[in-house]
């Protein structure tokens, strides 16, 4: 595909997007050029990796490779569409664009009749793929951005500024909910003291490491389920927010 990532770039309406690509630098690039613009990506390089992260996130889009090494994206765009045995990853309306170096006359009519939303044919620019992407949400009537996060059992609603754990409503001070609004902007990401500093309190420089350690080990607190917590103290450095669960682990690429 080439390297593509844009120099200059505005803000626009952003989507949770699942990618599955097996090639590394194809799905590394594609991942950080959609975060430029604001979208939320997680990355899968298996079906399987992205059949896990289907049944514990929810996504606004799929974009789909076909030549998979343990199955085909075909198997999984049939499983998204309901269409395979014992599928438990069915989301009928989600839209799904196959991106393939597949790009022949039957490929693309098999992807449509399998029902792909738009079929994508490498080596692409990244302009014409976010004009695609667009007009794929569009037609889907999404509302974006997404109002609900999911991380594990955690719910957070950024709109209503509300908080939900294993289904219990969470209350959260001003600072709190700022702090954890910061670490659920990306949440496999490890911020720093200073950096959550300055997204919470809006300091420019180190210093009150106290006020920061006090509100996040309140907020480690109230967000604890069992022997479980949601976010993790990496000392030394600063927190980040995991999903604690002890299986399926879901991952955003880095």
């Amino acid at each position: 595909m080439g390297a593509f990532l844009p120099t200059v770039y505005a803000p626009e309406r952003t989507a949770c997007l699942l990618v599955v690509e097996d090639h590394d630098l194809t799905r590394e690039t594609l991942t950080k050029g959609l975060r430029l613009y604001g979208h939320r990506v997680f990355a899968a390089s298996t079906c399987e990796e992205a059949r896990r992260m289907l049944r514990r996130q929810h996504f606004d889009a799929i974009l789909l490779d076909v030549n998979l090494p343990d199955s085909s994206g075909y198997d999984l765009l049939r499983a998204v569409r309901g269409d395979s045995v014992n599928s438990n990853v069915s989301r009928p309306d989600l839209p799904v664009m196959m991106v393939s170096g597949d790009g022949g006359e039957s490929d693309r009519v098999r992807g449509f009749e399998l029902g792909c939303d738009d079929y994508l044919v490498k080596p692409y620019s990244f302009g014409e793929l976010r004009g695609r992407l667009a007009a794929v949400l569009r037609r889907a009537g999404e509302a974006v951005p997404r109002d609900l996060q999911h991380v594990g059992e955690l719910v957070i609603d950024h709109h209503a500024r509300r908080v939900q754990l294993a289904g219990v409503p969470v209350q959260l001070t001003a600072k709190e909910w700022g702090l954890l609004a910061a670490l659920a902007s990306d949440s496999t990401r490890l911020f720093t003291r200073e950096q959550l500093l300055h997204a919470v309190w809006g300091y420019r420089s180190g210093g009150a490491t106290r006020t920061l350690d006090a509100h996040a080990c309140r907020l480690r607190r109230k967000l604890s389920h069992g022997s479980r917590e949601y976010v993790v103290n990496v000392w030394g450095v600063g927190y980040r927010l995991c999903d604690p669960s002890p299986t399926d682990d879901l991952g955003e690429s880095s």
